[in-house]
C-alpha cells in the first residue's frame, strides 16, 4: 500500500513540477495561470515531497525535494528583483493613489464604493470594470472634478480615472487587439513637478496571445514619456510571470516587496499580487497597502503613496 501511495505522489508531484519549471524552456499560454502561482505550488510541492519521504525515503523524492526548494527560491528571487530601495519614512508624500478593479457587474456596493473614495484621501483613483460608478459620477466630481472615461475622453468605462488636480495631459488608447480602451494616459502638476500616469487593464494570460501583444504596446507608451512615471491597475498576472518580467527588465519600472496580495479575495495575504502599482524614477515608491475592504468586488484594492527624489 505504502509502495503504491508513493508511485502515484511521485507522479502527481513531478506532473506539478513539470508544469511550473515549462517557463523556464519555453512560453505556453495556456499555462501562465501556473506561473504567477509559481511560489505557491512549489511550497505545496515542497510539503508532498516531505509526505513522500514519510512514506519512502528514496531518491526520486529527494529529488523533487530539490526541484521544489530552487523554484521557490527563484520565485523568492524575482519577486524581490525590481523592488525599489524604500524612501526616507520622515520624507512626506508627494501625493496618494489608489487602484481598485471593482468588478463589472458589483452594482449592489456602488454605493459604499463612492463613499469610500471620497473619504480615501487620494489625489488620483484608478477604476477598473468601472460601470458601476457611471450613476455616481456627479458625487464623484465633487471631491474629484477632473476624470476621464464614463463620459469624458470616451463613453466606455472599462477605465475611470479621478483626480483632484486639473490634467495637463490626457489621453485614452487601446491595447491589443482584444479590448478598447483600456489604457489611459494623464499627467497632473504637484507642486511644480509634473508627474505622468498610465492606468492599464490587461487581458487575462490565458487568453491565447493577447496580454503579450498588450505588453507589447504598453511598454511603447511607456517609453514615449519622460518624466516620472506611474503605471497602476490590473494585470491579471503576478509580477513572477515571464512576460510580465519580461516587461519590468524591458521598461525600468520598480515596485515594492512584498507586494500586496489582491486575489483571489477568499485567500486574503494568502493569494498572489495581480494587480500592481509601479514607479520609475526618479519617482518611488513610499508605500503600497492593501485595502481591507473588497467592496463586494473579486480583488482587493490598493492605496499607494509616493515620494520623489529631487
Amino acid at each position: 500500500m505504502k509502495d503504491t501511495l508513493y508511485c502515484i505522489g511521485s507522479v502527481l508531484l513531478s506532473l506539478l513540477l513539470a508544469l511550473v519549471a515549462l517557463r523556464y524552456i519555453t512560453h505556453v499560454w495556456l499555462l501562465a495561470f501556473v506561473y504567477s502561482f509559481q511560489i505557491h505550488f512549489a511550497l505545496a510541492a515542497i510539503v508532498g515531497c516531505l509526505m513522500l519521504l514519510l512514506l519512502k525515503r528514496h531518491w526520486y523524492a529527494y529529488t523533487l525535494l530539490t526541484i521544489a526548494v530552487v523554484l521557490l527560491g527563484h520565485g523568492m528571487i524575482m519577486l524581490r528583483e525590481f523592488a525599489a530601495a524604500p524612501s526616507d519614512a520622515e520624507t512626506p508624500p508627494l501625493f496618494r493613489l489608489m487602484t481598485f478593479n471593482i468588478e463589472h457587474e458589483n452594482f449592489a456596493n456602488a454605493d459604499r464604493i463612492a463613499d469610500f473614495i471620497i473619504a480615501s484621501n487620494a489625489d488620483i483613483v484608478n477604476i477598473l470594470e468601472a460601470a458601476p460608478l457611471r450613476p455616481q459620477i456627479a458625487r464623484l466630481a465633487a471631491a474629484f472634478p477632473y476624470f476621464i472615461g464614463c463620459g469624458a475622453e470616451t463613453d466606455e468605462c472599462d477605465t475611470l480615472v479621478l483626480s483632484k488636480r486639473p490634467f495637463t495631459d490626457k489621453k485614452v488608447k487601446s491595447l491589443g487587439e482584444l479590448w478598447r480602451n483600456r489604457l489611459t494616459r494623464s499627467a497632473i502638476d504637484f507642486d511644480g513637478v509634473t508627474i505622468n500616469f498610465l492606468a492599464a487593464h490587461l487581458a487575462k494570460p490565458y487568453f491565447d496571445d493577447f496580454q503579450t501583444d498588450e505588453l507589447v504596446d504598453l511598454k511603447s507608451a511607456a517609453s514615449a514619456i519622460d518624466g516620472p512615471l506611474v503605471l497602476a491597475g490590473d494585470f491579471n498576472s503576478a509580477i513572477v510571470d515571464p512576460r510580465i518580467q519580461r516587461f519590468m527588465r524591458g521598461t525600468g519600472f520598480q515596485s515594492v516587496f512584498p507586494e500586496p496580495a489582491s486575489w483571489p479575495i477568499k485567500a486574503h495575504s494568502f493569494g498572489i499580487s495581480i494587480d500592481h502599482v509601479l514607479a520609475r524614477p526618479p519617482l518611488r515608491l513610499k508605500s503600497v497597502k492593501r485595502i481591507q475592504d473588497n467592496f463586494g468586488s473579486n480583488h482587493f484594492g490598493l492605496m499607494a503613496e509616493f515620494t520623489i527624489d529631487r
